[in-house]
């Protein structure tokens, strides 16, 4: 077991290197292109390469991390992250909107390598049936994942304005690469590898609850992203007339105080005495957070519409949004390692991931869409819409009970 936790932390380092990087190229991108003239919707067609192929690599991630290794699906992540973010370094007129669309889909394939990687591990080293134990590790790696990228999203918009665009992405493709060749020197091969060769057709859930939580999951983070992605930066630098640093640390703290309230799920759970979360949450738990969830962008965007302070709204309405937020993404994440066999945790991972992506595929577009054609009030009417989707489809989501034995038939 000690070996284990060694690999788990090995490969959660891993993570929170690459994770930083991902926010802050995700910041750059979106001030940089802004700066340079590209609208809201174009800015948004920046990332349909990223959130599309990495649909691709969770359908096909998880079922080569079962193949060949956890460990080496995460190292070649990093490569290609190092690569996308060297590539982006090059001259203004060789940024087109096809080369950075180009270079964004070898970032959101080495992201989801990345995740689906990390994500798998925690199944594999929390070997006993204890739900709440499996909780609280999934519960800390994605809570401590999400601050980091919130850190990322900090150090892309300062990095911006201290060396510039190109600067930036040199420091961060030199650190990351570093990162990487540590990794590889202290973690052995074949974590996560299956005995067998699975089948590439496997990598489709035959498990209902699986393929219940993935469409979930898939309405849950376009929710967020239809106005995080691209509406609520150029809003709050275009409109409220903040600086490029100032958006960039805002984002950052809400997303690292959304990850410190993702990380600690588990204990506000045992807080409340839900003695039904002995064994962690189940689908009742999913779908209540879901309903309660509906209700902030709603109100986000009702006390925008009313003329009440922005400044006010927003940031009140953001800390509500990114608490309840990050509870309805723990429960998720803990639900999609319950429902799986330890010998297909890969490819269920891999599965519930492509939902994910698809679904931030489809908020990024709306974004930039819905911000230009109807303002960021119309991306947040979008966005409760998303949850409520999420929440109506939580109803197929079974509940646990000891085990989850008693899934594979559901």
């Amino acid at each position: 077991m000690e070996s284990g936790i060694r690999n788990y932390l090995v490969v959660t380092g891993g993570y929170w290197a690459f994770t930083v990087t991902d926010g802050a190229i995700r910041m750059l991108v979106v001030l940089y292109f802004h700066l340079l003239g590209y609208s809201p919707f174009e800015v948004a067609m920046l990332f349909l390469f990223y959130e599309f192929f990495g649909i691709i690599t969770n359908l096909v991630g998880g079922w080569l991390g079962a193949r060949i290794g956890l460990n080496l699906t995460m190292h070649i992540g990093m490569g290609m992250q190092v690569i996308a973010l060297t590539a982006l370094t090059v001259p203004d007129a060789w940024l087109s909107v096809p080369y950075v669309m180009a270079a964004q889909a070898l970032s959101g394939i080495a992201k989801d390598l990345n995740k689906m990687s990390a994500k798998a591990s925690v199944k594999i080293i929390v070997s006993d049936d204890s739900g709440g134990k499996l909780f609280k590790w999934v519960a800390i790696l994605t809570g401590s994942k999400n601050a980091l990228k919130g850190g990322g999203f900090f150090v892309g918009a300062v990095l911006l304005e201290w060396i510039g665009f190109r600067g930036a992405l040199a420091v961060l493709a030199g650190v990351l690469f570093i990162v990487m060749m540590i990794t590889v020197v202290l973690l052995p091969s074949g974590v996560g590898k299956m005995k067998t060769k699975p089948k590439f057709t496997q990598v489709f859930s035959k498990v209902n609850a699986i393929n219940w939580l993935s469409a979930a999951r898939f309405f849950l983070f376009g929710s967020r992203d239809i106005w995080f992605v691209v509406g609520l930066p150029v809003f709050l630098y275009e409109v409220l007339g903040w600086s490029l640093t100032y958006v960039g640390t805002f984002l950052a703290l809400w997303v690292i105080g959304y990850g410190i309230v993702q990380a600690s799920v588990p204990r506000i759970f045992r807080q409340i005495r839900q003695s039904h979360h002995a064994q962690g949450p189940g689908g009742g738990t999913a779908r209540l957070w879901a309903f309660i969830l509906a209700l902030f962008p709603m109100g986000i965007a009702l006390g925008l519409q009313y003329g009440w302070p922005a400044e006010r709204v927003l940031i009140i309405g953001l800390v509500l949004f990114g608490i309840v937020f990050a509870i309805n993404s723990a429960v998720h994440s803990y639900l999609i390692l319950a429902y799986s066999d330890h010998d297909k945790v890969a490819m269920n991972v891999g599965f519930y991931y492509m939902a994910n992506a698809g679904g931030r595929l489809i908020g990024t577009v709306i974004s930039g869409w819905a911000y230009q054609t109807q303002g960021l009030e119309g991306c947040l009417w979008w966005s409760a819409c998303f949850v409520l989707m999420a929440a109506f489809l939580s109803f197929g989501l079974p509940e646990l009970k000891g085990d989850n034995s008693n899934i594979k038939n559901i």
